[in-house]
């Protein structure tokens, strides 16, 4: 096991009210496997990216990274880390400097996290950008000369450089067209093959989860409501909102990232979060929230499945 996250949990503060972004998660993930988190809009998903690699500090919880816990490591022993694990984000362009050439923008975390030289520097992103099906000449290029689909490329290319041991990959094909997220992806099953590196995967794109991830952590509203491996949640989910996402009831419209996040609706009166939509709300869930529970090899949170 490379990462164990125990109990995480974030809040945040809008129009002077407080709400939970992720209440309470926890999952690991072994060496070579992918996981891929799930839900819509609000539902903490990228959230969690961020406390994993301390964007965001959590609250509460722990982020146990090979040995070390992220959640309350100094900035020193977060720096010892950033080798071994890296993300790329879903809108790459803003992760880029427009002024400098993309050797310069690949090649920055050879510099700073392993302390090379300019002609190893140079090697290596020639070799990266080789690696993620980008010609020797993009080396010279400037990020906004080159294509969606190649910037993200260029950004895979920046991550993999430091030979990563996780991966996480919040939203990064979301932007691209359908030709496109499928080289990406390609690209992402050839990498992990070659360098045996470990996925996030988050997403709303469910046929990606089902093609890429061997388990699935689908989240409602900060919380987790089922688990499990990828052929069990897909060929038979448990909790309700499970069943909706895979269902189509639930549109993509409705879990697209891109809409803004309604705070308001991220308020809580008790009782089970998703009891609103539930189409199986009985009277329990009014008032009270259902625990993790382990059926059948996955973790589920429902009063459906109470002994």
């Amino acid at each position: 096991m490379i990462l164990d996250v125990k109990n995480l949990t974030k809040t945040f503060e809008k129009n002077n009210k407080t709400f939970t972004a992720v209440d309470n998660i926890s999952f690991q993930i072994n060496k070579g496997e992918c996981l891929g988190i799930v839900g819509e809009s609000g539902s903490g998903k990228s959230t969690i990216a961020k406390m994993l690699v301390r964007l965001l500090n959590p609250d509460s919880g722990e982020i146990n990274f090979l040995g070390k816990d992220l959640a309350t490591a100094n900035k020193s022993e977060l720096q010892a880390t950033r080798k071994d694990i890296q993300m790329i984000f879903q809108n790459p362009l803003d992760s880029f400097n427009p002024r400098k050439k993309l050797k310069t923008s690949v090649g920055a975390g050879l510099k700073y996290i392993m302390g090379l030289n300019k002609k190893e520097i140079d090697k290596k992103v020639n070799e990266a950008l080789n690696l993620v099906g980008l010609k020797p000449e993009y080396a010279d290029r400037y990020i906004n000369k080159i294509s969606g689909g190649e910037c993200q490329r260029a950004a895979i290319a920046r991550a993999i450089l430091v030979e990563p041991k996780l991966l996480i990959c919040d939203e990064i094909t979301s932007a691209l067209d359908v030709s496109v997220q499928a080289q990406i992806i390609d690209l992402l099953v050839d990498l992990r093959n070659k360098m045996n590196m470990s996925y996030i995967f988050i997403t709303h794109d469910l046929t990606l989860v089902r093609y890429l991830c061997d388990r699935v952590l689908v989240m409602y509203k900060g919380n987790e409501v089922e688990s499990g491996t990828a052929k069990d949640i897909f060929e038979n989910p448990m909790h309700p909102y499970t069943k909706l996402l895979l269902s189509c009831i639930m549109t993509v419209d409705n879990i697209d990232e891109n809409k803004s996040i309604s705070y308001e609706k991220l308020q809580h009166s008790g009782g089970c979060k998703f009891k609103e939509m539930c189409p199986n709300r009985m009277e329990i869930c009014n008032s009270i929230k259902p625990e993790i529970k382990q059926i059948n090899n996955r973790n589920i949170r429902c009063h459906l499945y109470n002994d």
